[in-house]
Formats: structure tokens, C-alpha cells, sequence
């Protein structure tokens, strides 16, 4: 089965892909980064349908939770994921999250460590300060499809070939009344002047559940050494010639390591 829901209260919209074989465990949570939505995750929940079902969330202020009535940094995100996870009574579950995404799946692994299987983080957010703060401030604000092209590129690794439908679709959906106003908010709330608030490090190596972080080395958004010297306990799985986008330019080596690290 292949669903697209509404916008519903009292949880985010969500796209759900059933697994192609019985799948009696814990469903893959997947959760976008910012100016995303679950969309980018389409070809990422396609590769888990052999074995696991799985829901990719729009998070607020983002996609068709463009109106939600809360938006801001990774815990209010957070705040909204746990809502609907706990609203449709998805008890046990595999994390995954991009970027802010990943700051926001981290947090709600270390306020319900319990609930939370494995944790899957791609160039996950708040893991440093450092932050490409001016390129994030410049995407939230483009409506154009060349300014948005010329932006996406930068997410990418050097040698990727960037999807020409990619740009044009970023720009329509900025096109929606409010859309520019609430990334530009998000924004704000993600970036302290020049930097990025962080995450406890020390306490997610605490987490009772397996820890991966996928990285690559060509990321202009959130520098890979942010990978560096991270606990033991942390799988740490970096690529070369590729940017902040794993998901989309590695999806089967991405997919390989979401299933391995759900005992797959």
C-alpha cells in the first residue's frame, strides 16, 4: 500500500509505504531537513518496502504542515513528531533524520529512549557550531528556479548531477502563501547569529539503542569533521565525493546501513 494522507490533528502529514513482505517489527520513522519535506525520502522508503514498512513525516512549517500551528527550531519539531508518533500509537520504532531532521530524531530518542530502536543521523544538525549559516538564510529565502538551482547545487557533492525537476519543484513550493515568511522564521530559530545550537554528544552515546552517523566529506552545510571523535558507541560511516544530501546521492549505501542498524 502506497498512502498519502491529509493534514490531520493531531499529527503531522505523512507519507506511508507499506513493506512488500509480512513486517511484524518496528516501522522506520524517516524525517526531512530543513526546506525539505517527506518527499525527498521517496526513493529511500521504495528501497526499505523489501523488508520494513515505513512513515515519512512532513515536519512543521514544512510541506502540507506548512500551517501547523507550531514552528520553529529541532524541539519544537521534536515536540510535534512525538505528538504524532504517540497519536497513532507507534510505540516501537526505527529513527532516521537528515540534517535538521537528525537533530530533531536525536532528540526524540533521548526524551523517549525507550520508544526508539535504532537511530540513523545523516549529516545530522547540532553535532558543532559550525554551520553554513548564509547559504541556509539565502535557501530559505529563494523563489527563483535558477537562484534555486545555483543554491541546491551547493548541498551536493562536486560531482553530482543535480536533477533538473529538483529546483523547479523547491521553487513551486515556495510559491504558497506564508512559505518564505516560515523557513525564514525556522531559520532564525535554528541559526544563533552565526552558528548552530548543539546537541548533548555525551548523553546520545548513553542511549541504551545502536547509533549510526552517515556523513560526507564534501558537505558545505555542516563540515564533516563535526563527525570527528565522536563517543565509541557511535557508528560513524563517512563518504567520500559526497556533499550534504547522502540520502539522494548514495541511496543504496544509505539504505544499507538504515536496515543494518534495524537488525535487518
Amino acid at each position: 500500500m502506497n498512502d498519502l494522507r491529509p493534514i490531520t490533528r493531531p499529527h503531522l502529514p505523512y507519507r506511508e509505504q507499506e513493506a512488500r513482505t509480512p513486517d511484524e517489527g518496528a516501522p522506520i520513522i524517516l524525517l526531512h531537513g530543513f526546506g525539505g519535506d517527506r518527499q525527498t525520502w521517496l526513493n529511500i522508503q521504495t528501497a526499505l518496502a523489501t523488508s520494513k514498512r515505513s512513515l515519512a513525516f512532513d515536519l512543521p512549517g514544512h510541506g502540507e504542515a506548512l500551517d501547523w500551528p507550531r514552528i520553529g527550531n529541532a524541539g519544537v519539531a521534536a515536540k510535534a513528531v512525538s505528538q504524532s508518533l504517540e497519536a497513532l500509537e507507534l510505540t516501537d520504532i526505527h529513527l532516521v533524520g537528515h540534517s535538521m531532521g537528525g537533530a530533531v530524531a536525536a532528540l526524540v530518542a533521548l526524551r523517549n529512549p525507550e520508544a526508539v530502536k535504532s537511530l540513523t543521523l545523516l549529516s545530522p544538525g547540532g553535532f558543532g557550531s559550525e554551520i553554513n549559516h548564509r547559504l541556509l538564510r539565502r535557501y530559505a529565502t529563494a523563489t527563483d528556479a535558477r537562484e534555486m538551482e545555483i543554491l541546491l547545487e551547493q548541498f551536493f557533492g562536486w560531482e553530482f548531477r543535480l536533477p533538473k525537476f529538483l529546483a523547479k519543484t523547491a521553487a513551486e513550493s515556495r510559491s504558497r502563501p506564508g512559505a518564505v515568511a516560515t523557513l525564514e522564521a525556522i531559520a532564525e530559530e535554528i541559526i544563533d547569529g552565526s552558528v548552530q545550537k548543539t546537541l548533548p554528544r555525551n548523553e546520545l552515546a548513553e542511549l541504551p539503542m545502536p547509533i549510526k552517523v552517515i556523513w560526507g566529506t564534501q558537505d558545505r552545510v555542516l563540515p564533516t569533521r563535526q563527525a570527528h571523535k565522536l563517543p565509541g558507541v557511535v557508528a560513524t560511516h563517512i563518504f567520500e565525493r559526497v556533499g550534504h544530501m547522502p540520502h539522494l546521492e548514495i541511496p543504496n549505501e544509505v539504505t544499507r546501513l538504515i536496515l543494518q542498524n534495524a537488525r535487518i
